[in-house]
Order: C-alpha cells, then structure tokens, then sequence
C-alpha cells in the first residue's frame, strides 16, 4: 500500500476512452485522441486507461510525452481473448499482450484488463456462437487466463483483471463465480465492472464482500434498470443496447456507486476505479460534460475516493 493510501484511504478515480464514445483504434465517427486528452484534464481526472491498441500514440515516449505534458498517468491496458474455443487463441492473445503490456508497462502501468470474446458481435449484433459454454470450454477459459496471467507476471510484472460482459459467456453471478473458482487467484482476478454486472442482475457489493480477495481493479460504470427489462425480454444485442442508452449518465441508474468504493476502499486503497460509459457512436460534443459530472457525483457521494 502507498504512503498516499494511507494518508488517504479512498480509492483513486480515473477515466477511459471507452467515455468517450471510443471502441476502435480508428474510427471517424470518434472523439479526437487529443481532444480526449484535453478533455480528460478539463473534466478533472489525472488517470487514464489505453483503451484500444493504437487510439492513442503507440510509440512509448511520444505517449509518455503526451502524458506528461497534461499530467496523465496510465493505470490499464485492454486486450480480447478467446480461451474458450482452443489452443490456437494463444498465440492472439499473447501478441495483444506483447504490444499492450509492452507499451503500458513502459509508462507504469500494472494492470492488463482482459475481455472475453462475446457469443454475439459488437459492431453487428449477429450470433456467433452459442451463448453457453461447455464443461470442456470452461476448463479451456480458466486454463487460457491463469497462463496469461502467469506469463504476463513474469515478462511485464502486469496484473490480469478479468471483465465480465454482457453478451458474453461470463456475465451472470453464478458464471462470475465459476470463472473464479476455476482461476488461479495468484493469476487471474477481476476488473469487477460495476454496469456489466448489474446487466445480468448482480449484486456488486455482495460480489465485492463474498469475493474480496478477486477484486483486482473497478470500473465504475451504471445500467438503466428501466430499459434494462426490455433489452432482455427482447433479446436486444449488446450494441444496439448501447445505441439505445443501455448505460446511463450517474446517478441515474444502478448500481449506486458510493458503497461499491467503499467496499472496495476497505480491501485496498491502491485498486483503482476508472469510470466508463458506453457511448460509441455519440455526438462528439457529448461526453465531456458527462464525464466532469460524473466526477463530481463521484467525489459527493463518497469520502472515499481521490484523484490522484
């Protein structure tokens, strides 16, 4: 723990592209990485996350550079795996991690977000493959994480945070704890994505309490539990969920943000909880007001949390 969590027990709050409307390295329809950047200062975050490989400068000291001169830090790396399906999808995620961790770990970041490959596509809401997993795939998804974890401990000294997901085969509670009870807690932890969660019906806090020791990393998200009902009565794909405004601007939806950091700040201050929303394909005007209210919601609803 730092000396500064100790002076200051909350737990540190950043940001991502991914509250920007950003889902694609490059993409025209998205926000700017420098106009991210300035935003983010604007909107008063000091951290920041990757987001996908290539939106912002690959080049360590460009982006170092980039950083610096606004006074951003790196927390997190994303990359996407899909242990399930075979031994092949090693070597895809280990090249993602290759360039990911690499660029991250050399501007201090210790934590490498993994998302796992979704059953129905994010970009056209087709079905891909089933919605459940076998007993065979299950043991190929633990297995797949606790190596990469392993691998990147050893070549980056990065930190695997697992992120559930909607749309995906781990995403309710009893599939969140499965994935856990298969994992290597020396390897494989979560990114507990407080929206995500609440997609599928589950209880952060509960989660947070009953599995203290998986909580790696926060990503401070909320669900809008009004539309929620219709996205899943009517089997509505993830993407066109979000076009529709599945998630929502705090504190408008669930779940309340306040007790999830505060259940988090009593495991470990230095875990962080960067706040998301997902807006791709948003009007580019529209996610720097959210962001700095988001942040002002945040530090008004807890003690417990800090900048820096």
């Amino acid at each position: 723990m730092s000396d500064e969590a100790i002076d200051n027990p909350g737990l540190r709050i950043g940001t991502a592209p991914d509250s920007w409307g950003v889902w694609h390295a490059d993409d025209p329809v998205q926000v700017p990485w420098e106009r991210f950047l300035d935003e983010v200062v604007e909107a008063g975050y000091e951290w920041i996350e990757l987001g996908p490989y290539g939106y912002l400068p690959t080049d360590p000291h460009r982006l170092e550079d980039e950083l610096g001169k606004r006074g951003l830090k790196l927390s997190a790396g994303t990359v996407f795996t899909g242990f399930h399906k075979g031994e092949e999808q090693w070597q895809r995620a280990w090249d993602q991690a290759l360039a990911v961790a690499g660029l991250a770990s050399k501007l201090g970041a210790e934590h490498l977000v993994v998302i796992p490959d979704l059953w129905r596509s994010d970009v056209t809401g087709e079905n891909l493959e089933p919605r459940t997993l076998t007993d065979e795939q299950w043991t190929k998804l633990a297995a797949g994480h606790d190596r990469l974890g392993k691998a990147l401990l050893e070549e980056f000294g990065m930190k695997q945070q697992f992120h559930s997901h909607a749309d995906s085969h781990v995403g309710t509670t009893r599939e969140v704890l499965r994935f856990l009870d298969e994992t290597d807690p020396r390897y494989t932890n979560l990114c507990l994505d407080t929206g995500h969660f609440a997609y599928y019906g589950g209880d952060n806090v509960k989660l947070i309490e009953d599995r203290p020791e998986r909580i790696g990393y926060l990503h401070l998200k909320q669900v809008d539990p009004t539309l929620l009902f219709d996205v899943l009565k009517n089997d509505t794909s993830f993407v066109d969920a979000v076009a529709d405004g599945i998630m929502i601007e705090p504190p408008n939806g669930i779940p309340e943000l306040g007790p999830v950091i505060e259940a988090v700040a009593k495991i470990d201050p230095d875990i962080f909880a960067i706040v998301e929303q997902d807006m791709y394909g948003c009007d580019v005007d529209r996610p720097f007001p959210i962001a700095k209210r988001t942040r002002e919601h945040i530090f008004g609803c807890t003690h417990l949390a800090r900048i820096s």
